[in-house]
């Protein structure tokens, strides 16, 4: 059992950084303030899309007008 508990956490590890890297910002799409700045990122999902913000006082202005920073997560997932 301690061979099975080592392959979980090496999966969540791998799913994790995967996670991280597949996300296109490195900034809050509300405050601009560098995520992971005032302590773990606060994810939020909106019909499928992926949204960071750098704490729980930016996640009500994501909730309020979602569509806007959908737009701003997918402009920035199209460039190169």
């Amino acid at each position: 059992t301690e061979v099975m508990g080592a392959v979980a956490d090496a999966t969540a590890a791998v799913a994790q950084v995967a996670t991280e890297t597949a996300y296109p910002l490195k900034t809050c799409v509300v405050s601009g303030e560098e995520l992971g700045s005032m302590g773990e990122a606060v994810s939020y999902e909106h019909e499928g899309t992926l949204i960071k913000v750098c704490c729980d006082h930016c996640l009500p202005d994501v909730k309020k007008d979602p569509a806007k920073f959908v737009a701003m997560v997918k402009q920035a997932t199209a460039q190169p």
